[in-house]
């Protein structure tokens, strides 16, 4: 995995607690994509170009909620569909 899989930039900390608070976010992440990694059977790369497209919104109009619910691809599908029975 690499910052442009994440499409990160580069950033740059002086004070010890704030490189400290960087790695520990940096190694959770990296936790949670070997993780995706292992139950899923995708590359991290591949989980995140399939996911960028699953967003759902709630829209608020005159007191009344109204939820849109993402139309999942194959793909999307099968890798949640694996997340949750872990094969």
């Amino acid at each position: 995995m690499t910052k442009s899989d994440l499409r990160a930039r580069p950033v740059f900390h002086h004070q010890r607690e704030a490189i400290e608070a960087h790695l520990t976010v940096v190694f959770a992440a990296l936790a949670v994509a070997r993780h995706l990694q292992e139950a899923t059977g995708t590359s991290i790369k591949k989980i995140v170009q399939a996911l960028r497209t699953a967003r759902s919104a709630i829209i608020k109009i005159n007191g009344e909620h109204l939820t849109l619910d993402p139309d999942l691809t194959d793909t999307v599908r099968a890798i949640l569909n694996r997340l949750e029975t872990g094969h």
